[in-house]
């Protein structure tokens, strides 16, 4: 398990942009839930007056206690019906102390007077989309830079909704993970497939693979898979959203979010169009979907086992057939250094890239 600064890869520990931190079913409950990443604790709880998400760092300012860990015997819970979410805002188990969503404290029981202003948590920017829980991390402290995780498709009747795969964490710095997205060398030995046209893109605060070709693990009933056609992009550091065509049409999401520095969090989901061609979804479209959720998962399994087992690729020894690794690696830097600083990556790695021996996906 390597470290941010063992990758070198810029001023802060953890980078800029949207994550998952939770499904939405996890928060359909009256009890807060305790959530780590970034190497801190964080209170993640659905607010019982609105139903708005709050995302409160953990620890109460008065003695430090956790305000979201498991807690049956306190009479702040026992009294507030076995939680200690009040309206949209939560108690503290220990000494009741209570706090709203901007993380303010607004009420110490047996205080008279002023409630001090540094009586305060954090609270952090949060949506909710796509059956995700998606908070906005920045170093800086700053608005978020891009939107939220969102796809049209989610609302549509003819698609089937996805449940995710929770993962869980992966004892591997989530640099060892977005490498993938250019690795073209890989695709062949480890996912059987025979790639026909591929190329790389970076824009912005996007990384961009176009592939085609047969599959070896995404096939049909028959054992023969079709050419499929993916167009995946990394919007930010930790979400990737990939468009597949030529078997069902279907949309992959990918989320690995920083629990500590060296080890990630990981989610699987496929949104998949009705494979039977219908309006609005059937019990039938379902089934199929969720099979071919499942053959998606064993897809991405295949790159799960060998980062399980393999050493931080600190420095690699890479060839010009491999895809544009150090392009992407330095793509990557801009969230991990302050935002006054991204021209100078952007400026070294935006434009197209076709590993060597292969024709571009683009044709003229």
């Amino acid at each position: 398990m390597a470290t941010s600064q063992e990758y070198r890869l810029g001023d802060y520990t953890f980078p800029r942009g949207w994550f998952m931190i939770a499904t939405a079913d996890q928060i359909n409950t009256h009890k807060p839930l305790a959530v780590r990443f970034f190497g801190r604790d964080f209170a993640l709880y659905r607010g019982q007056a609105t139903g708005k998400v709050v995302l409160l760092d953990a620890y109460c300012p008065h003695m430090k206690t956790h305000l979201a860990a498991p807690n049956d015997t306190s009479y702040v819970i026992i009294d507030g019906g076995g939680t200690n979410i009040e309206g949209d805002s939560i108690r503290c188990p220990y000494h009741a102390w209570r706090f709203n969503d901007k993380g303010e404290c607004d009420d110490i029981p047996y205080h008279e007077g002023p409630i001090p202003k540094t009586a305060c948590v954090k609270s952090w920017t949060v949506k909710e989309s796509l059956g995700a829980i998606w908070v906005w991390h920045d170093p800086e402290g700053g608005e978020p830079e891009w939107d939220h995780p969102s796809l049209p498709e989610w609302d549509d009747p003819s698609w089937v909704q996805w449940k995710f795969d929770d993962l869980g964490i992966l004892e591997q710095h989530q640099q060892e993970v977005v490498d993938n997205i250019c690795d073209y060398g890989h695709l062949s030995p480890i996912h059987g497939s025979t790639v026909q046209r591929y190329e790389n893109e970076f824009k912005g605060h996007q990384a961009i693979q176009r592939q085609c070709g047969p599959h070896r693990t995404l096939v049909g009933d028959d054992g023969v898979s079709p050419i499929l056609h993916t167009i995946t992009k990394y919007h930010g550091p930790g979400v990737l959203i990939s468009h597949l065509t030529g078997y069902y049409e279907s949309i992959l999401m990918i989320n690995h979010t920083p629990v500590e520095d060296g080890s990630v969090h990981v989610w699987h989901a496929l949104l998949v169009k009705s494979p039977n061609g219908n309006a609005e979804v059937t019990i039938e479209d379902r089934i199929a979907a969720a099979q071919f959720q499942e053959a998606s998962r064993l897809a991405f399994a295949q790159d799960f086992e060998v980062w399980t087992n393999k050493a931080p690729c600190l420095n690699g020894m890479f060839i010009p057939s491999d895809g544009p690794f150090m392009k992407a690696r330095i793509w990557y830097k801009q969230f991990y250094n302050p935002r006054d600083r991204k021209a100078e990556f952007l400026d070294k790695v935006e434009g197209v890239y076709v590993p060597k021996g292969i024709p571009p996906y683009t044709q003229d």
